[in-house]
């Protein structure tokens, strides 16, 4: 692989960090995701969509090629899956992939139980639908559990608190306290749920 270019997520919380913030954030809004072939080595996958898309490069080479109407391109792995993401302009990225080439305004990103977007102008970073699903049907069916068990399983949800995620848990947290109320029992305390985002290091 070049050396030099990072693109093996350390964690999921780092793999989407990256990619909301360093990547849609900074409009790759154009991307292809896939999965590591079964029985194919991860590490030889990404020396190939390096060098096949010349990705090892500097930041200042990279500007200037935008600046000339290239598109930037970036690869990222985590596990199996991989994303190869890109912005506007000329690359063979659009050639060798046009069949497979989504949008992130119009297609979310799914990994993990997130759905990564963009909407109104700004990266959107959500609980995937489903997965918010089971995620609230599951705290509504424990409401009338202990307080002090119901709080330590909403710290411990692994979701980072971006602005949309902490938005669908303060409203599965109402809706468990609506269920506790009627059965006349203590609302659980809003600070059980994280407000802070961990900023992490994205590559191992």
């Amino acid at each position: 692989m070049g050396e030099g270019y990072r693109c093996v997520a350390a964690s999921l919380a780092g793999f989407v960090q990256q990619v909301a913030v360093s990547y849609v954030a900074n409009k790759y809004w154009f991307f292809v995701a896939g999965a590591v072939p079964a029985g194919k080595d991860a590490s030889a996958l990404d020396a190939k969509f390096v060098k096949l898309y010349d990705l090892s490069i500097s930041k200042y080479v990279r500007c200037r090629r935008r600046k000339a109407g290239e598109a930037g391109v970036q690869y990222i792995r985590l596990g199996r899956f991989f994303l190869i993401m890109a912005t506007h302009g000329e690359h063979l990225f659009f050639v060798r992939e046009r069949s497979m080439i989504r949008d992130v305004r119009r297609c979310p990103i799914k990994v993990g139980g997130y759905a990564i977007g963009y909407r109104g102008g700004r990266v959107c970073v959500r609980i995937e639908k489903t997965e918010y699903r089971l995620v609230k049907d599951a705290f509504v069916r424990r409401a009338l559990n202990a307080k002090e068990r119901l709080e330590a399983a909403f710290s411990k949800l692994p979701y980072e608190p971006y602005g949309p995620v902490r938005s669908q848990l303060l409203a599965v947290l109402r809706a468990v306290n609506r269920r506790r109320s009627v059965g006349g029992l203590p609302p659980l305390e809003r600070s059980c749920v994280r407000m802070s985002r961990r900023i992490v290091r994205p590559f191992a």
